[in-house]
């Protein structure tokens, strides 16, 4: 017999994210209380949750992320009967999943220092979409589908879509994308750049993990000073990034990392990095 303290932990393990290293790989998945994998307010608390964790464990020897999600969709958003139920009983509360969820997240999954490798099959909209293009590397199956959605709910947007997209897509496109609510598929994301690679349905999580695999094997000095030069592209100056380009380039080139990748080259052999 299950008693019911037995039954509600099950149901938490069931429903929240579960976290998982190995291989100097943290794999975070999506556990949504239905198939789309909507963020109500358990989700969204337990990604928060994971999210910190993996900055943590980023001292711990984690040297690479894999986000995905378990069932038919990534995630189709906010949990929009959560949000009705608030709107009728509690309405001056049924935006505090910004301010206390949704923004600490994604500032949490921008700020990381490791690559972070998202696998999308299925549905990625509006909240989903935001976490997604939190990302360094997507990879999705070939009948994902992407859209902002929150026009459609005579929204704006949030979760940092509008930002992401204006930098990575450009002011036209996502204007587009942002009023008139369009759908685009996991091949017009890939020919846009917001996909790094499309594969089979099925597999998208699997060819995350065989990426986020090798990034773990790789020059994580190098991939941290990477992310922060990315980062700062699109705001800093010429000069201003030549200069950090310089002070970067030395930092990187005392590591033990650039010795051996310089000793491997000219020996004709695959380098083998240790992160420092």
């Amino acid at each position: 017999m299950v008693n019911d303290d037995d039954t509600t932990a099950q149901a938490d393990r069931a429903h929240g994210v579960a976290y998982e290293v190995t291989d100097g790989v943290a794999i975070l998945e999506l556990r949504g209380s239905g198939s789309g994998n909507a963020f109500d307010a358990h989700l969204r608390g337990a990604l928060l949750q994971s999210a910190r964790r993996l900055t943590t464990d980023t001292t711990r020897g984690v040297r690479a992320a894999l986000l995905t999600a378990r069932g038919q969709h990534f995630c189709v958003g906010q949990d929009l009967r959560e949000h009705a139920r608030l709107l009728e009983t509690a309405p001056a509360t049924a935006f505090a999943n910004l301010p206390d969820h949704f923004n600490p997240l994604v500032k949490e999954l921008n700020g990381l220092s490791v690559p972070l490798v998202v696998a999308v099959e299925g549905a990625c909209v509006g909240a989903g979409l935001g976490i997604a293009l939190c990302g360094d590397v997507r990879v999705a199956g070939e009948s994902a589908r992407f859209a902002t959605a929150f026009g459609n709910l005579a929204l704006a947007s949030d979760s940092g879509v509008a930002r992401a997209l204006v930098r990575q897509l450009g002011p036209s496109r996502t204007s587009g994308l942002m009023l008139l609510g369009d759908r685009f598929s996991a091949r017009e994301a890939a020919e846009w750049g917001l996909v790094h690679r499309v594969v089979p349905d099925g597999s998208a999580t699997a060819e995350g993990l065989t990426l986020a695999r090798r990034l773990a094997e790789g020059p994580t000095a190098g991939y941290r000073e990477t992310k922060a030069l990315l980062r700062s592209a699109g705001t800093s100056t010429l000069p201003a990034t030549l200069e950090r380009e310089a002070v970067v380039q030395r930092r990187l080139g005392a590591t033990d990392d650039h010795h051996e990748a310089v000793a491997a080259f000219l020996e004709r052999r695959a380098p083998r990095f240790r992160g420092h």
